[in-house]
């Protein structure tokens, strides 16, 4: 187990990191990010997976912890920190993904839907009731597919040194 922030390992000693789900859980993800550059050899590269913070799930949250308890002001930043995951979880809009990876000398972001998107699992296990049951029936995978393919959880990021 090591702290990502403060990364125990001599600068430029990898060609490739992998981070799957680990960045956005770090007090200071900005501070992570630049541990992953600081530990990747000249060209090497990073393959990241973080949230994406407007995403269908984003919607999801916000449909069901703000506007059906009258709160539609809540943001997704606080709706992705109370209900996501655990405490304090973290997503990025692409702009914002870009700019934590401004250092690296290239940078490719996709977004893809998840079974979490889509809501054919059991994934978000904090999440149970009547209301998520109908919510599986009626989900429309096929519009979301079709019109919001851009718009998934999971945001891969390749990034080269």
């Amino acid at each position: 187990m090591g702290d990502a922030e403060n990364l125990d390992f001599p600068e430029g000693s990898f060609d490739q990191v992998y981070s799957w789900g680990v960045l956005y859980h770090r007090s200071d993800t900005p501070r992570a990010v630049a541990e992953v550059w600081r530990v990747l050899k000249r060209g090497g590269q990073a393959r990241v997976m973080i949230y994406h913070k407007a995403s269908v799930i984003g919607l999801m949250l916000w449909l069901r912890y703000g506007l059906l308890v009258g709160r539609p002001w809540r943001s997704f930043a606080d709706l992705y920190a109370h209900h996501l995951e655990s405490p304090g979880t973290k997503a990025y809009t692409i702009s914002e993904a870009r700019k934590l990876c401004s250092r690296f000398s290239q940078c490719d972001i996709t977004t893809m839907l998840t079974h979490g998107d889509l809501l054919t699992s059991d994934a978000g296990q904090r999440h149970r009731g009547v209301l998520l049951n109908v919510a599986r029936v009626l989900w429309p995978r096929w519009l979301i597919r079709r019109f919001f393919a851009r718009n998934g959880l999971f945001m891969l990021i390749r990034v080269v040194k």
